[in-house]
């Protein structure tokens, strides 16, 4: 028995060791998705005739600030920003307000999605901290929605305000002063509501503030405006459209590139001839001659002038009421020389140009000297055209598919502002395939008035191919590179073929510009039939009508 009981209990003994050298996981319990409470606010959450200096926020729960400078709106907006402590995790909130209040005015503080519990991040979404100084709290509201004027997607963090109207009321006051009321887009937001607002008369405006000082700065803000003055209280849903100003032209001290070109910096959009500057070099006196051309992917003029050996140019620019004189010195540089090369080529459609390049301008021509011949050697008819601002020599044939090209510029074809002529050169065209392409008819439909321009353009927004048209509804776009594009129109009520944004002192909207919902793809020898209904822009895609080219593969779908 003695010997049974002695295994017994080292039996026992075994267990339990074995007991205490199993293994398990500590689990913590389910996720923490509660997001944090406010416990108390001293002075209290909405309190009338507001005193003091300090506010104080206490939370159920450690708590963190993230991202406070883009998230909190404060309404109307303070001169001086107040301190807002700790920035580190807390259970409580310390605003310091360092400006002097307004008279029997509502105050809004909203933190949007900055105040989040410290282990999870769950944000205390939308929290406002609310006083009035007077013995009211206002709260009449407005709402509505905003869009960009010209992209399809408006950018985040949008501020809508309100501006007084009054005795001292300017159309200038979004450049001087700040609103009487703000209110923010957030982050993913697109829709606004501007709340605790007094009853009156207001101007009312959306504005993309890169400088986030609530005053407008063209140079680099967006801006939306409503034209009509609005009164509160109205239940209206207002639409606001983002655009960012055309800069009048302003020219920028001209620097010397090389022995015979000037850069010449400006601001403004030149794309069209009459926006153009009338700019006249001079030496002393005597007026020199000048051709002018764009600095590719600059925004800067070139000014070409032949060597003179003087000290000092001037230059002098106009454009409309705009002018400004410059004088500068003359340094003994080296000279830029001819050089002719080809352009950058895209999809070589149908009616697309082949380009050259030119590295100094052209001035003389001799398409005798010119000539263009297929693979056979066979003389092909052809057609020049030169843009002298982009300093680009266009030749225009008939392509056919699968076909190679030669173009020839014999010695002295093309002759450059300073009479230097080109040596014998050769360029081989040999474009794609005609199957590697793929054709799109834009069959437009309930169109409001003409002329529209339609635009393929790429997901940022850039347009990659454009048609003009009168009256015409059926769009042919062939032979572009398989790709997905969005569709863009624009009503171009001033007819100058280009979209034109609006202008806030004008109280001029930017041209309607209307897309398709969805994208339409376009793949390589296919043929696609797309409608494009300008009155339901946003509305689900109509089915595609695709028919293959002749001897095209069904799997290609």
């Amino acid at each position: 028995m003695g010997k049974s009981f002695f295994k017994y209990c080292i039996g026992v003994v075994l267990i339990v060791l074995a007991s205490c050298a199993k293994r398990g996981n500590i689990t913590g319990g389910a996720k923490d998705t509660i997001a944090p409470v406010l416990k108390a606010s001293f002075p209290k959450n909405f309190n009338t005739e507001f005193k003091g200096k300090t506010i104080k926020l206490t939370f159920d729960e450690f708590i963190k600030l993230k991202d406070l400078k883009k998230q909190l709106i404060i309404s109307p907006p303070m001169k001086n920003e107040p301190l807002i402590f700790p920035s580190t995790p807390s259970k409580n909130i310390s605003i310091t307000i360092n400006d002097t209040l307004q008279d029997n005015t509502t105050y809004s503080f909203n933190f949007g999605q900055s105040i989040t519990d410290n282990n999870e991040g769950n944000p205390y979404s939308q929290f406002k901290y609310i006083f009035s100084t007077g013995k009211t709290i206002d709260s009449l509201a407005i709402g509505g929605k905003v869009k960009d004027a010209y992209f399809k997607e408006v950018e985040p963090f949008v501020s809508v305000m309100l501006y007084d109207v009054s005795n001292n009321y300017t159309d200038s006051i979004v450049y001087k002063q700040t609103p009487r009321y703000v209110t923010n887009t957030l982050d993913s937001l697109k829709t606004f509501k501007l709340e605790n607002l007094k009853a009156g008369k207001y101007l009312l405006v959306a504005m993309k503030d890169y400088n986030s000082n609530n005053k407008f700065d063209p140079k680099k803000d967006k801006i939306g405006f409503y034209k009509q003055f609005i009164t509160v209280p109205n239940d209206t849903v207002y639409e606001l459209e983002l655009f960012k100003e055309q800069l009048p032209f302003k020219a920028y001290k001209p620097t010397q590139a090389s022995g015979n070109r000037l850069l010449l910096g400006y601001e403004g959009n030149l794309k069209t001839k009459t926006n153009r500057p009338k700019i006249v070099l001079k030496n002393k006196d005597q007026i020199l001659p000048a051709v002018i051309t764009q600095l590719p992917k600059k925004d800067s003029l070139q000014i070409w002038y032949k060597p003179i050996k003087t000290d000092s140019l001037a230059i002098a620019i106009a454009q409309g009421n705009y002018q400004k004189d410059f004088t500068f010195k003359v340094k003994d540089q080296k000279k830029d020389t001819l050089n002719i090369k080809i352009g950058q080529q895209g999809s070589l459609r149908e009616k697309d140009y082949f380009t050259l390049e030119s590295a100094t301008p052209l001035v003389q021509f001799d398409t005798s000297k010119m000539s263009l011949v297929n693979k056979k050697s066979e003389a092909i008819s052809f057609t020049t055209e030169y843009d002298e601002f982009q300093q680009l020599l266009h030749l225009n044939f008939k392509r056919e598919a699968d076909e190679e090209y030669q173009f020839q510029l014999k010695t002295g074809a093309v002759t450059d502002f300073f009479e230097k002529a080109n040596d014998s050169l050769n360029f081989k065209i040999n474009p794609n395939s005609i199957e590697s392409y793929g054709n799109l008819l834009v069959n437009l439909q309930n169109a409001k008035r003409f002329p529209i321009i339609i635009e393929l353009t790429n997901d940022k927004g850039e347009a990659l191919i454009s048609e003009y048209t009168a009256k015409n509804t059926s769009i042919n776009f062939n032979l572009i590179l398989p790709a997905k594009y969005t569709l863009r129109a624009i009503y171009d009520d001033n007819k100058n073929k280009a979209y034109d944004p609006g202008n806030f002192m004008a109280k001029q909207y930017a041209e309607e510009v209307i897309y398709f919902s969805k994208e339409v793809d376009v793949r390589a020898n296919w043929d696609v039939v797309q409608a494009f209904d300008l009155s339901i822009p946003y509305t689900p895609e109509p089915k595609l009508k695709i028919k293959p080219k002749k001897g095209a593969k069904k799997t290609g779908l």
